[in-house]
């Protein structure tokens, strides 16, 4: 039986620099300020003249409005956010989807493509060829067309780049780790794209090499995946795991450069705390040189 030794370095460790968001950390109780002057925002409380957190997270300021982002908590959606979620329900005329957040999020039928790119008012044929379109347990790309008054989200998938997710793997952080983009939808050099929605749910895939109008983002393509596209996706999946273990924002960059600095080792050392160290510091140390 062969049996994993590991043995900690005898090399200095780096002492972690305390940065400015760090002194900005607050747990729920801690007075945030005294001034009166300030607004109260999420996560927030007043007691005695005094603000203070209500939540665990990172206190931000916009002017005068003082909140705190969670560090832990579930997604509140904004409009325009992209997301992934996971088909629970098929409804009359909507389909019920988990999306990480408080209530469960709504996508109606009218807010979909259908098949052959067609705009017209949904039938009742429609309906009942629902299932065919997105059945429980099935994963989509969405976005955010709005908020209900009760918190909930009403999704649409009516561009194509969302729709049916097909062959890849699923990996969720907290959502506070996902930093806000023009673009959430990435193609790595390395023959994987990427899709980090808003929600903490991360999609990795095969880089797609076409993609046709004609099945309205409902078609999954089911072709065997390659050996080399199997170990890059695994390899992108533990760089997302080593970054949102420490704590680090997630977009295009700070992945491709965790995944570059991860190529000196084996895919399934990267979860081991003293690679994982490594590798993080290595992309940290690019990130800050360029001001990313």
């Amino acid at each position: 039986m062969a049996v994993d030794i590991r043995v900690a370095g005898a090399r200095e460790r780096p002492k972690p620099e305390v940065s400015e968001e760090l002194n900005n950390l607050v747990t729920p109780g801690d007075v945030i300020t005294s001034d009166t002057g300030y607004l109260r925002g999420h996560g927030t409380y007043m007691d005695d003249d005094k603000l203070l957190a209500s939540v665990a997270g990172v206190v931000e300021r916009v002017n005068k409005l003082i909140c705190v982002k969670a560090l832990r908590t579930r997604y509140n959606g904004e409009v325009g956010d992209v997301v992934i979620g996971r088909i629970l329900q098929v409804g009359m005329r909507r389909w019920l989807v988990e999306t990480h957040s408080k209530l469960n999020s709504i996508l109606m039928l009218s807010s979909v493509n259908l098949p052959g790119g067609e705009l017209r008012r949904r039938s009742e044929e429609d309906e009942k060829m629902m299932r065919m379109y997105l059945k429980e347990g099935d994963l989509i790309s969405a976005e955010v067309h709005s908020v209900f008054a009760d918190g909930s989200l009403s999704l649409h998938t009516r561009s194509l780049k969302y729709g049916k997710l097909g062959q890849g793997t699923l990996v969720q952080v907290s959502p506070s780790l996902i930093k806000r983009r023009k673009t959430h939808f990435h193609n790595l050099p390395c023959g994987v794209s990427i899709i980090l929605g808003n929600n903490g749910f991360v999609w990795i895939y095969p880089t797609a090499m076409e993609k046709t109008e004609k099945t309205g983002g409902y078609e999954t393509d089911l072709q065997p995946v390659t050996s080399a596209d199997r170990e890059a996706i695994a390899r992108l999946r533990n760089c997302v795991l080593a970054l949102a273990h420490h704590r680090m924002l997630l977009f295009d960059t700070s992945i491709l450069y965790t995944y570059e600095a991860s190529q000196k080792f084996s895919a399934k050392y990267i979860p081991k705390p003293e690679v994982m160290t490594e590798i993080i510091e290595i992309a940290r140390g690019r990130l800050e040189r360029e001001g990313t």
